[in-house]
């Protein structure tokens, strides 16, 4: 987990394939309606949400597709869900600005980040573009020049 002590806010999950497989756009945070046994797995970091995506359905954001393993600890009368669906609060007004532009061709909402932030669970979404095939190609060009452009700055 990273600590961030200047924003006071705590890494629980990146996903590190939206950056590659989207052009992210804009990025709203989201609150994120979770039950106890979720929150307990949290904090132990057994989250993935790499595959998940956000639906905007009747006015309201739902996160699908997160996949929240229970800890063996969870209680007995409650049978955990690991990828149920859970709701992103947002204001109407983002979400409003969400709905518009999924309308618009090419347009996709992806959840980029999960943190904590002040003693609750935060989701980073982005409105994103997909990324074409050549455009895939020439990030992770750059990315490898400046890997080596770093090997030989530090050779001298």
């Amino acid at each position: 987990m990273n600590d961030t002590k200047s924003t006071g806010k705590k890494t629980i999950a990146l996903n590190k394939r939206a950056r590659f497989e989207y052009h992210i756009e804009d990025r709203f945070e989201a609150g994120i309606s979770l039950e106890g046994w979720e929150v307990k797995s949290l904090r132990e970091g057994r989250v993935q949400f790499s595959d998940s995506y956000v639906l905007l359905k009747d006015n309201e954001a739902y996160l699908f597709g997160c996949l929240v393993n229970p800890l063996p600890t969870v209680s007995t009368h409650i049978t955990p869900d690991p990828t149920r669906t859970r709701k992103l609060l947002l204001q109407r007004r983002e979400i409003d600005q969400l709905i518009g532009a999924v309308d618009r061709r090419g347009y996709t909402v992806i959840p980029t980040a999960m943190y904590w932030s002040r003693g609750k669970v935060k989701v980073e979404i982005g409105l994103a573009k997909g990324k074409r095939q050549h455009d895939k190609r020439k990030t992770e060009k750059d990315r490898d020049w400046e890997r080596q452009k770093g090997r030989i700055m530090k050779r001298g």
